[in-house]
């Protein structure tokens, strides 16, 4: 495809996810599938664009006037592709499948100009409504944190210690231009290519099928470390989804000991026998949902682990549409489910254990909020401080966001990860 029936074709994506309410990754697939003459540079490079146009939606919308598909195209071509009027003007003259020639208020509004006069959620990209508990969580820096959110995300591995070295990974996708990531050993990290460039397959690389490496941020794998779950240790991962964090958590263990993985819904762990399997992870018991399934792990482990269901704020880099379509009921909900499942974590904790409480999001209401809820109802949980595993891990200070009860905030624009929130509460004798 020309670049102009790419511009098109991104047009007519986002045309689709704002007209039917569809997850892009989805209007993307059934495009691509609708359109087989498209290669992978094509589907490519058409899905940054779309990916690009929703991290920025509000302040696209604000220099076009308009938050039409196609004003999004336009306006991120220029402020995130850095193409200027005259290059984008010479790809839409309307024939050969390329959009429109530009209107006369669209070159107006594409012209170069002084910075844009626009509200800070506006300019930041945070949906309006949301505004107050960013400015909560973050104070001056809100603006930052929601700028930072709003660029592309490097593509971050786990070195499976299980199998390999962060050494012999580092080699195997040295052509990618793979480097440490700098904060947990164990990561590595590709940086996000530019415009339309291809971000690198490494699912299909050899590595991968053997087990030697996981697609897996670096923040992620920073709260799993956190966790600091030992070798012979019991512990129960109660929302173990896919199992990213059930396979660090076995890593760490170097397979001795026991982990529990579980899941309330049934679908979200599909994924997990394959990649334990792949992994080598021996010491992992997947446990499915239904009555009692957890019943016997009560009171008997050293640690259990609430990667909490939540909005996904902090992965907004990666999933940008999910943020557009949050709303308040929706954000409501999953508060009481964090209620609900922390309540459960808390009976499955052994004296001297701790509950691992871990949230995707940087939202106070999802994060310190919960927890200052469930220390009101079980006096007999008290936080630690997470210094001392900070350094450990990461051989300095924490740089992340410390928060009430000893918790620790994550951020692209503080410690260069997605958002994940962490607090650890030990259970007294």
């Amino acid at each position: 495809m020309k670049p102009a029936g790419r511009i098109a074709a991104a047009i007519e994506v986002l045309a689709e996810v704002a007209d039917r309410h569809r997850p892009a990754a989805i209007a993307l697939a059934d495009w691509g599938r609708a359109h087989r003459f498209a290669g992978a540079g094509d589907r490519s490079a058409i899905g940054n664009l779309v990916y690009d146009a929703l991290r920025r939606r509000l302040s696209a919308a604000a220099r076009m006037g308009s938050d039409s598909p196609r004003a999004l195209v336009l306006a991120t071509l220029r402020d995130t592709w850095g193409l200027d009027v005259g290059a984008i003007a010479a790809l839409c003259i309307g024939t050969d499948h390329a959009p429109e020639p530009l209107s006369a208020g669209e070159q107006r509004a594409l012209e170069p100009t002084e910075p844009l006069h626009i509200a800070d959620h506006e300019r930041a990209n945070v949906p309006g409504w949301l505004w107050p508990a960013f400015t909560e969580a973050f104070g001056a820096a809100a603006s930052a944190e929601g700028e930072a959110l709003a660029r592309r995300a490097p593509l971050d591995l786990r070195c499976n210690t299980l199998k390999s070295t962060p050494e012999k990974v580092l080699r195997t996708l040295e052509r990618f231009g793979a480097a440490p990531a700098g904060l947990v050993s164990t990561a590595i990290r590709i940086a996000p290519p530019d415009g339309g460039g291809r971000t690198p397959n490494v699912q299909a690389e050899a590595g991968f099928q053997r087990g030697h490496f996981e697609v897996q941020d670096q923040g992620s794998q920073a709260v799993a470390a956190l966790v600091e779950a030992l070798p012979g240790m019991q512990v129960l991962d109660l929302c173990a989804g896919g199992g990213g964090k059930t396979l660090a958590l076995a890593a760490a263990m170097e397979n001795k000991g026991q982990i529990f993985a579980y899941d309330s819904d049934r679908l979200r762990l599909q994924p997990i026998y394959e990649r334990l399997q792949r992994a080598g992870a021996r010491n992992v018991q997947v446990r499915a949902p239904g009555d009692g399934a957890l019943d016997d792990l009560a009171g008997r482990m050293h640690r259990v682990v609430v990667d909490a269901p939540c909005t996904g704020s902090g992965v907004w880099r990666r999933r940008p549409d999910a943020k557009w379509r949050l709303t308040p009921e929706a954000l409501a909900a999953r508060l009481a489910e964090q209620s609900s499942i922390l309540a459960e974590a808390a009976r499955h904790v052994r004296p001297g254990g701790r509950l691992c409480y871990i949230t995707c999001s940087v939202l106070g209401e999802e994060n310190e909020g919960r927890i200052a809820a469930f220390l009101e109802r079980h006096p007999t949980f008290t936080p630690l401080p997470l210094e001392g595993a900070w350094r450990a891990m990461a051989g300095a200070a924490p740089s992340a966001w410390p928060r009430p009860h000893d918790g620790l905030l994550l951020t692209p624009a503080r410690t260069a990860t997605d958002g994940f929130f962490i607090t650890v509460l030990e259970r007294r004798s």
